[in-house]
């Protein structure tokens, strides 16, 4: 194979690598093998064969789609025919968050090589702060749009919370267990009754359902928006149900579904009417407990509230609502970005009626709150969400 082609397959490789499709060393052999077998000679047959090396899933159609027709327009330098770019692509529409991580991809990819390389500088960082550091500490409203992308690309890499809890529901146990009478009988009857082996079981362990419901009126955006990398990376390993509420309550546990993460989000930011408007705790957890609760909340389900309390309306029914969400789930975990701030106090009427009826209340403003959040879910938490401390000080 020419080795110009070889070097921009390899490229290309990176820039897939880069939009969010995981393609590994072996991955990128075989793609040159494939090529060097299909040929260079016609467009469409190089596609379909980088295609079926490099695409594993049906949702990374679109993002490879995009970074092949970007990649590949300046063909002539690779050695490759010029011809009409839908040839070896499908009709339907490319998704735009595709597009934009395509387009991001394919720039880095290109320019890599391009850029001449500056002089190396040593610099003494023994006494310097890291960056990574700053930006975990650093306030989601006050972060960049770039540093809010590093930001969800960190989210993306946490380690998710495994912890379980015993339920009602038994399993066969080889070694440790109560003896399992049903089970020891049928395997003395198939031995005719001269050899009798114990077979136990015990609880079975699983991870108790999340149920997020997340504020998403002015000054809750920033936070929440951050948070959904959060649940959306989370519902990859377990049961999570969110609901997000302005002046009404939605439910996007289905547009959270989404394999791609900026798909998600796209979905979920078209299913909320109200994002960036008013805010009704009250009537939204109100509404959940009414139409909700029974359906999402068995299984000793978490509820993770992200709110920061700021209810002018209806102050006096948001305690019963409250109290009746406390008593329908296993724990209730209120996040608040308000906790981040130094010298903050509990004194606003909504956040003294609701902190009686929380398990844990902790801040959500930066990446190292998440982290503690994740902490917090695996029992790690300790002492320091214990709402208490804020009631003694108010």
């Amino acid at each position: 194979m020419n080795g110009g082609i070889a070097d921009q397959v390899v490229r290309f490789a990176r820039a897939l690598r880069r939009a969010g499709i995981a393609v590994g060393p072996a991955a990128v052999v075989d793609a040159l093998k494939a090529v060097e077998i299909a040929g260079v000679a016609r467009r469409e047959d190089f596609y379909w064969a980088l295609h079926a090396i490099l695409v594993t899933r049906r949702d990374q159609h679109a993002v490879f789609d995009e970074v092949f027709r970007l990649f590949w327009r300046p063909a002539l330098r690779a050695g490759l025919p010029v011809v009409n770019e839908s040839e070896g692509r499908t009709d339907e529409p490319r998704a735009p968050p595709a597009e934009r991580r395509a387009a991001e991809a394919v720039f880095e990819a290109l320019s890599e090589n391009d850029m001449p390389r500056r002089p190396e500088i040593e610099i003494d960082a023994r006494l310097s702060a890291s960056e990574n550091e700053a930006l975990k500490r650093r306030d989601f409203a006050q972060m960049s749009a770039a540093e809010i992308a590093e930001a969800e690309h960190q989210i993306e890499r946490l380690i998710m919370p495994d912890e379980r809890v015993a339920t009602r529901r038994m399993r066969p146990s080889p070694a440790s267990g109560r003896i399992d009478a049903r089970r020891t009988l049928r395997a003395s009857l198939r031995a005719g009754g001269d050899l009798i082996l114990l077979r136990r079981r015990r609880r079975e362990r699983r991870q108790p359902p999340i149920v997020a419901l997340c504020d998403i009126s002015g000054s809750m955006s920033a936070y929440t928006r951050v948070l959904l990398h959060f649940l959306h990376a989370l519902g990859r390993a377990r049961r999570v149900t969110t609901f997000l509420f302005g002046t009404r309550l939605t439910n996007v546990t289905r547009q959270l579904r989404h394999r791609d993460v900026d798909e998600a989000l796209a979905a979920t930011s078209g299913a909320v009417p109200d994002w960036s408007g008013g805010t009704r705790i009250s009537a939204a957890l109100d509404a959940f407990n009414r139409l909700w609760s029974r359906r999402v909340l068995g299984q000793g389900a978490i509820v993770i509230l992200v709110t920061d309390g700021l209810e002018r309306e209806g102050v006096e029914d948001l305690g019963a609502a409250m109290d009746r969400l406390h008593r329908s789930c296993r724990r209730l975990i209120w996040l608040n970005p308000l906790l981040g701030y130094e010298g903050f106090e509990a004194k606003a009427s909504g956040i003294r009626t609701m902190l009686p009826h929380v398990d844990e209340v902790r801040s959500i403003h930066s990446l190292e709150s998440v982290a503690d959040l994740c902490r917090a879910l695996e029992g790690e938490g300790g002492a320091a969400g214990d709402p208490r401390r804020w009631l003694e000080a108010a």
